[in-house]
């Protein structure tokens, strides 16, 4: 789920909700918006430790 501002983190916890147990739950800023949105998402994952984020790697490397 890429995370753009502070509603996305209820969008992702809806549709968290209509997968299985089983499915692997990441969170990933939008790229424009890392600065701001990582700590928010270490915060909810710390409080919902069935989420784990991602980085877009590829954009740190500065590979398009």
């Amino acid at each position: 789920m890429i995370v753009f501002n502070q509603h996305d983190f209820k969008f992702a916890q809806e549709q968290a909700a209509k997968v299985s147990a089983q499915c692997k739950l990441y969170l990933q800023s939008e790229w424009s918006k890392r600065d701001e949105m990582y700590p928010k998402i270490t915060d909810f994952i710390l409080e919902h430790p069935q989420w784990q984020a991602s980085v877009q790697t590829h954009k740190y490397l500065n590979i398009p």
